[in-house]
């Protein structure tokens, strides 16, 4: 899962705060619905007023949008723990891009953070809608003042604050709904479809891995052979090797300059040393996740000088990411991964003798110690792939074909064309594998399918506009790079 950045803020003093509670099982009864009503805003009132008035919204601001949009920060209020609504509550950050009442929402989710700034999804383009965006549970400021990890920070705890603010917003929002994100907010959609599938009326999960069998993985065999340039994948373990072996001194003194310039520290993983070491073990992984297969002629040769190399590995992982703040900042993420969404195998093979540190990748290696020890569900991602293989309907996935976090794919199982359930796959492509880069004949298949979902007909503008190459018109303003595609450091 992509790593992204964000202020360390008040995470690590919540994440020592508990450890060791019950675990919740990966299944439970529906939470309570959404808060109780509140007074309803006249439907002639101005928009913001009508969303404040919606049950759970705590706040509404309004920031500036492109022409023909209006930009919301909200605030929504949650149970801390949807089982036990009564335990207190936290209030969860949302951004709401608003075009009209009259158009389909679209539900954004990046699984991470919330962006400050207002964007448009891809099928958001596509459907020429509203944009509803959330922030994860657990994720600064979105967490509660003393957070129950085990219990409060579940993948059916989140498919529930999303389940609440769909149906609050629905009061107001009363066409069609889609919902959308990628990387861990493709998990992040799917999973809420599981628990509540009738909430929306279709999903489109961008590079959401399936880690279904953690303790079989596939990613090794991936990164073995992907690309079609054998003398890439050699050129890249020769700057690994080069890193941890005779030029590691040289190196692991830069990154302890970096590091002590920056203020990074690296008690979660022991040592410099070891922190330096794990973020070389990912360039091989993170390169194929971002980079185009032509990038493989930016990637260092023998002749590059020590500084060339330090150069290039800022642009992919920098030395520096697997120090306490870039894994603390993510911390939500890399609990969820060593409870319930399992990681991948580290590519080490190549590399077993240079490594001082084997092993000792992803899952509880990267949580503090005071949040441990934390026991694998082995229960929840069986059951997510099996609800999708077998009684999904409306699901439209897309991956990227080098994108190592796609060798490990949702299916759709038998019958999937009768349940509307489908998986899409961007030659070449890298985690940013979109639809509008599909061949002609299947984008357009894949965007008619997703406007029918959204309920509009030929004759909408939206369909219109995309009915000569199944490309909807970009808006330079609001159609940037997702979060999920910004690599660590970038």
């Amino acid at each position: 899962m992509p790593r992204l950045r964000s202020a360390l803020g008040a995470v690590l003093t919540t994440a020592v705060a508990t450890a060791g509670l019950t675990l919740s099982p990966a299944v439970s009864a529906p939470p309570s619905g959404p808060a109780a009503p509140t007074a309803q805003a006249p439907a002639t009132a101005d928009i913001r007023d009508q969303v404040a008035a919606l049950p759970g919204v705590t706040s509404v601001t309004e920031a500036t949008a492109p022409a023909g949009y209006r930009f919301f920060k909200i605030t929504f209020r949650q149970p801390v723990d949807h089982r036990h609504p009564r335990a207190g509550t936290f209030e969860q950050r949302l951004s709401l891009l608003h075009k009209d009442t009259a158009r389909p929402m679209v539900m954004y989710t990046s699984g991470y953070n919330l962006s400050a700034n207002p964007s448009r999804s891809e099928p958001t383009q596509i459907v020429d809608g509203n944009q509803l965006s959330m922030e994860y549970r657990f994720f600064e400021p979105s967490i509660p003042a003393k957070p129950d990890w085990p219990k409060q920070l579940t993948i059916w705890q989140a498919a529930s604050d999303q389940h609440r603010i769909i149906k609050s917003f629905q009061r107001l929002y009363r066409e069609n709904w889609l919902t959308t994100g990628g990387s861990k907010g493709g998990m992040t959609a799917t999973y809420h479809r599981r628990f509540f599938p009738a909430d929306v009326d279709g999903t489109i999960p961008y590079v959401a891995p399936n880690d279904v069998d953690n303790d079989r993985d596939a990613y090794n065999r991936f990164l073995a052979n992907v690309g079609t340039d054998p003398a890439c994948r050699a050129a890249l373990t020769a700057v690994q090797r080069r890193i941890l072996g005779p030029d590691r001194a040289w190196f692991l003194e830069r990154t302890r300059q970096d590091a002590e310039a920056t203020g990074d520290t690296w008690n979660v993983l022991g040592s410099l040393d070891r922190g330096m070491e794990t973020a070389v073990v990912d360039l091989y992984f993170t390169f194929w996740q971002y980079s185009p297969q032509s990038a493989c002629a930016d990637v260092p040769g023998p002749d590059a000088t020590k500084e060339q190399v330090w150069d290039w590995t800022q642009g992919v992982v920098p030395l520096t990411g697997y120090l306490d703040q870039g894994l603390l900042g993510t911390l939500a993420y890399y609990y969820q991964a060593a409870y319930q969404l399992g990681w991948y195998e580290a590519y080490e093979a190549p590399l077993a003798d240079v490594l001082h540190f084997p092993g000792g990748w992803g899952g509880a290696n990267f949580v503090p110690a005071e949040l441990k020890p934390i026991r694998f569900d082995r229960r929840a991602m069986p059951d997510i792939d099996r609800w999708v293989r077998t009684r999904s309907t409306n699901m439209l996935y897309v991956y990227g074909g080098n994108d190592p976090w796609g060798a490990e794919q949702f299916t759709c199982g038998k019958r999937a064309e009768r349940r509307e359930c489908s998986v899409h796959v961007v030659a070449g492509g890298t985690h940013g594998a979109r639809i509008a880069q599909l061949p002609e004949a299947e984008r357009l298949k894949v965007t008619a399918q997703i406007l029918d979902w959204a309920g509009l007909g030929s004759s909408d503008k939206a369909s219109k506009a995309v009915a000569g190459d199944g490309r909807p018109v970009r808006n330079a303003k609001l159609d940037r790079t997702p979060d999920y595609l910004r690599p660590l450091g970038r």
